[in-house]
């Protein structure tokens, strides 16, 4: 049977016609209906953030946020390659220059340390990526933002959920983004959001992914089509009222991976982040010195079925369209170099059994 890297949940087929069944008769399936409306309030209220702006993918939400930062023409935005290409992508849609910054090597998020030394006069930003789950050193970075007058957008497409110090990752830097994909732990098939707490930007945010659109009569951005609509929202509600059990059974295939793979010379696991409460996303493994490489595992695997995943790799820095760029080879992010050529995200969803836990285990053992 294939066991791929990832499978999306869903709630009880009954339960998402019931929510669906009102959209037959009001016949409004998008531009901001009643659906999109309570899902972004259960958002606002699930992440204790004033503001939840919804799109239709995590990739728009992420480039209206950057947008909305009002950045300088050419400016330069310090941020992570290790990332899905889209993070790098939103800085440079909006004519900025992406500034890679090495990661550390404990949870694989952006080196804060090392983020100082990048700083210019043309820096305008700090785009850093929660990682599988892992906080970045928000203390830190939001530090130097504030001594350099540096605006701060999380990529933080893997922290739902994620608790830092019992405060939402929703309320870090000036903004935040979440990816609802339906690879994501809580997803509305595709989608988005934004979260902040200026009071100011609300507006701005819901004109940008609507053309710009102000009024009947008014365009005041050069926006585009970012909306999410209700059947997404649909969705969203019926996932959000299951998260909790959602994130336990995770959990529970987080245990049964360490139990089996704790302690295995060769094989490294992320420890738990300290003041965290974590949300299971993924399960990447480096091996590092391991009787067989990453791809030769991978591909092992794949022979038997099971399809894991090379999560992050290539390094953003090191795709052609990125050559250019003063900071751009892996060469240049050694340690961020060093993880991508060896991770390898397992298999990991809420209802992967513990037999199928127990192949996956015994197959890289073996």
């Amino acid at each position: 049977m294939r066991i791929n890297v990832t499978r999306s949940s869903m709630p009880n087929f009954e339960e998402y016609i019931e929510e669906i069944r009102d959209l037959w008769d009001s016949r409004w399936l998008t531009n901001m209906g009643d659906k999109h409306q309570e899902l972004q309030h259960s958002l606002e209220r699930f992440l204790d953030v004033p503001h939840v702006v919804l799109y239709t993918n995590g990739h728009l939400a992420l480039e209206n946020a950057v947008a909305a930062m009002n950045l300088p023409e050419g400016g330069e935005v310090i941020t992570t390659p290790f990332t899905f290409v889209s993070t790098t992508h939103a800085i440079s849609r909006n004519g900025l220059v992406p500034v890679f910054c090495d990661i550390n090597d404990r949870d694989y998020t952006i080196d804060a340390d090392k983020i100082e030394s990048l700083i210019t006069e043309k820096t305008a930003a700090i785009v850093p990526v929660h990682v599988y789950g892992n906080v970045c050193d928000v203390e830190k970075i939001a530090e130097i933002a504030a001594r350099y007058h540096l605006k701060v957008v999380y990529d933080a497409a893997h922290a739902f959920a994620v608790r830092y110090k019992g405060i939402s990752t929703a309320n870090f830097g000036d903004m935040s983004m979440f990816s609802f994909h339906a690879t994501k732990v809580f997803h509305t098939i595709e989608g988005g959001a934004v979260c902040f707490k200026d009071d100011a930007v609300v507006q701005e945010m819901n004109d940008r992914k609507n053309f710009g659109i102000r009024n009947a009569e008014e365009c005041v951005y050069i926006g585009g089509n970012a909306k999410m609509n209700e059947f997404q929202a649909a969705m969203g509600i019926c996932n959000l009222r299951h998260l909790e059990t959602e994130i336990g059974k995770r959990k529970d295939v987080w245990t049964h991976y360490h139990a089996r793979l704790d302690g295995v010379p060769g094989i490294i696991m992320p420890k738990p982040q300290k003041d965290t409460t974590p949300n299971y996303a993924y399960f990447p493994v480096i091996f590092d010195g391991f009787k067989k490489s990453r791809d030769e595992i991978a591909a092992q695997l794949a022979e038997e079925g099971i399809f894991a995943r090379k999560y992050f790799y290539p390094l953003t820095n090191d795709y052609a369209c990125y050559r250019e760029f003063p900071t751009a080879g892996k060469e240049k992010t050694p340690v961020a170099a060093h993880i991508a050529d060896r991770v390898l995200t397992l298999p990991m969803y809420a209802d992967l059994s513990a037999d199928d836990i127990d192949r996956i285990c015994d197959l890289v053992l073996r």
